[in-house]
């Protein structure tokens, strides 16, 4: 079933974020918390320090009339940095593969700083788009199991 979520980034505080958040809300995560530690070893990739390894790689909380925030640590010695513009995106996750293509091909048309729709570890296809009014959207499909 398709749905739509915000997706927020912080710079390592991800978790005292969604403690707060589930505090408010009275509710729980969506799944375990996984961490950047989780994250596959890729050889061409950054080596992490052990306190980057625990920041939040992905966690999932419902807050209101089942809508879902979502949230991710982005890492600075890898270059992220935190600013408007990139602290919020709308995360869709549409129903079929075809549809995930065409909006992703018509919300990039005239963006910026785009990561093409790719297969990924996590078993989805994924990419974002910055677009042409400055509003970040994430694309995520995973195929029903």
């Amino acid at each position: 079933m398709a749905r739509v979520s915000t997706y927020l980034n912080f710079m390592g505080n991800a978790e005292e974020a969604f403690e707060f958040y589930r505090s408010v809300f009275g509710t729980e995560y969506l799944g375990p918390l996984q961490r950047l530690g989780d994250v596959p070893a890729d050889p061409d990739g950054p080596t992490l320090t052990e306190t980057e390894k625990q920041m939040v790689l992905h966690v999932e909380l419902p807050i209101l009339g089942g809508h879902v925030i979502m949230a991710t640590d982005m890492v600075q010695s890898m270059g992220h940095e935190l600013r408007i513009g990139n602290n919020i995106t709308l995360n869709l996750e549409p129903d079929t593969r075809e549809e995930t293509q065409r909006l992703y091909d018509a919300l990039s048309e005239g963006s910026t700083d785009c990561a093409p729709l790719a297969d990924m570890f996590w078993g989805a296809t994924w990419g974002t788009c910055l677009d042409r009014f400055g509003v970040r959207w994430m694309f995520n499909f995973a195929s029903a199991k």
